[in-house]
């Protein structure tokens, strides 16, 4: 059993389940759906000027007068069948699930006894983790949670305001009404006297009751789901306020798995890099990567958009996604892809359209993804992912340019960009390391020569995906 300190954190072992699944598909889904204006909704329709105040009071009304507890009761997940999703999702590659339990709104998407404002007693009227936790099980594959609560009582230091100017001037919010306080926080030590509208607050408070508050949420969630993954939006809680209710919740969630199972079989991520912080469980990087193969397990978690559905966001296309995935997992990293919802539950048909073209790929190339292990080298190539917090741009590739993996004695060589003649030249075996036979993932052995360690492979005219192919190599 592991103790609530570093000393017996740091004894962590990542699963076997998690460095094999290499995907995972992640609903990042709640009341701020709604607006279908994009993430931090909650937050910014107290930021006056921002895009999102101004969609708010010119759809909904004023923020003094209707506020985010009333975009909650609008949120009816009506069409909700995570079913029907998890089938989708688990036919694109999906490997794990993971649902969000709360955002930073304060808004429990389960039948929480800490929190009025939740899913089961406001709005849709359903435990929609328990019912994610369901379709997850039915389906065979493991279930996480995410959690942005730690951050959420700084975060939500602008529902104390009010108008700076306009005809709602010095009129308070209704963040300021005592009948919410529950919901809205007693959080005005983190109002920013004289500053910007939306000036932000430290991301981890430093108020001790909320370390309990947020302690115990953790432990319900566990109690509850029984979880196999859990997310933290943040570094460990409460970073330099002091660790030990971070320490205390991974303990807790550790100990309940070796219950379970015997031994502990649960991955905690968060998102200090820090080595001395990490290595009590998962690194987490949102938006971006590591420049190269990792000593320890990673995941990168993304989104197909914006955070929540955005009505005026561009989605990555299908081989965006692709080449992304390959990129990372040649680094001994995991991706995890949030897929938008509407906030009836359903998805659209371009999120639809994604799912389906995924589902081709892994039919083809699952074996170069699932259960894999970094080379020695993560790849080839003069091209690199821009690495830049919170930017993914689709990168530029060349018929140079490839990335590996290794499963079974075999090397994975995926093709990032084929050349038009057709043939493939991988130079980075030893001379040592011959060649028995080399085969495209999707369509069969293929012709190859091998000279000084240097690998050219004949492809075939039409290849098996339009998107990123697979060489596996035996020797």
């Amino acid at each position: 059993m592991f103790q609530p300190t570093f000393e017996s954190l740091r004894t962590y072992q990542c699963p076997d389940w998690f460095r094999d699944a290499k995907f995972g598909i992640w609903s990042h889904w709640g009341p701020q759906s709604v607006p279908m204006c994009g993430d931090w909704y909650a937050r910014n329709m107290y930021v006056q000027g921002s895009p999102q105040y101004n969609y708010h009071v010119r759809h909904y009304g004023h923020p003094s007068k209707f506020g985010y507890k009333d975009i909650c009761r609008l949120w009816k997940a009506e069409n909700f069948r995570p079913d029907e999703l998890m089938d989708l999702y688990t036919k694109a590659g999906a490997r794990y699930f993971v649902a969000q339990a709360m955002h930073h709104d304060h808004f429990f998407n389960y039948a929480t006894k800490l929190n009025r404002f939740n899913s089961v007693e406001v709005g849709p009227r359903k435990d929609i983790c328990g019912m994610w936790k369901q379709a997850a099980d039915d389906h065979h594959i493991p279930f996480g949670l995410t959690e942005h609560l730690g951050a959420s009582f700084s975060w939500w230091n602008v529902n104390k305001g009010s108008d700076q100017y306009g005809p709602y001037a010095g009129v308070p919010y209704d963040g300021n009404d005592p009948e919410y306080r529950d919901f809205y926080y007693d959080n005005y030590e983190h109002v920013i006297k004289d500053a910007e509208p939306g000036a932000r607050a430290p991301w981890l408070t430093s108020n001790p009751a909320f370390h309990q508050y947020w302690q115990n949420v953790m432990k319900e969630l566990v109690d509850l789901y029984h979880p196999d993954l859990l997310y933290s939006d943040s570094g460990l809680p409460f970073g330099d306020n002091g660790y030990q209710p971070g320490l205390d919740a991974v303990s807790y969630l550790y100990n309940d798995s070796i219950a379970r199972y015997g031994e502990n079989k649960a991955v905690y991520t968060q998102k200090d890099r820090r080595k001395e912080i990490y290595s009590i469980g998962v690194l987490d990087i949102e938006k971006s990567q590591l420049p190269g193969i990792a000593d320890d397990p990673w995941q990168t978690d993304t989104c197909i958009g914006n955070w929540f559905y955005d009505a005026k966001q561009t989605f990555k296309r299908p081989g965006h996604v692709i080449e992304m995935l390959v990129d990372i997992i040649s680094k001994n990293g995991t991706m995890l892809l949030n897929i938008l919802q509407l906030p009836d539950g359903s998805i659209d048909e371009e999120t639809r359209y994604l799912l389906d073209e995924l589902a081709k790929w892994f039919r083809i190339c699952s074996e170069g993804v699932y259960g894999t292990r970094p080379f020695r080298t993560f790849g080839e190539g003069d091209t690199r992912v821009l690495i830049q917090g919170f930017t993914e741009n689709k990168t530029d590739w060349n018929s140079s340019d490839y990335r590996f993996v290794q499963k079974d004695g075999h090397l994975y060589a995926f093709i990032m960009k084929a050349a038009d003649s057709r043939v493939a030249v991988i130079k980075s075996l030893r001379p040592e390391e011959t060649v028995s036979r080399v085969e495209l993932l999707g369509s069969g052995p293929v012709p190859f020569a091998q000279a000084f360690g240097i690998l050219t492979v004949q492809l075939p005219e039409t290849l098996p995906t339009e998107y990123t192919n697979c060489l596996k190599i035996a020797f």
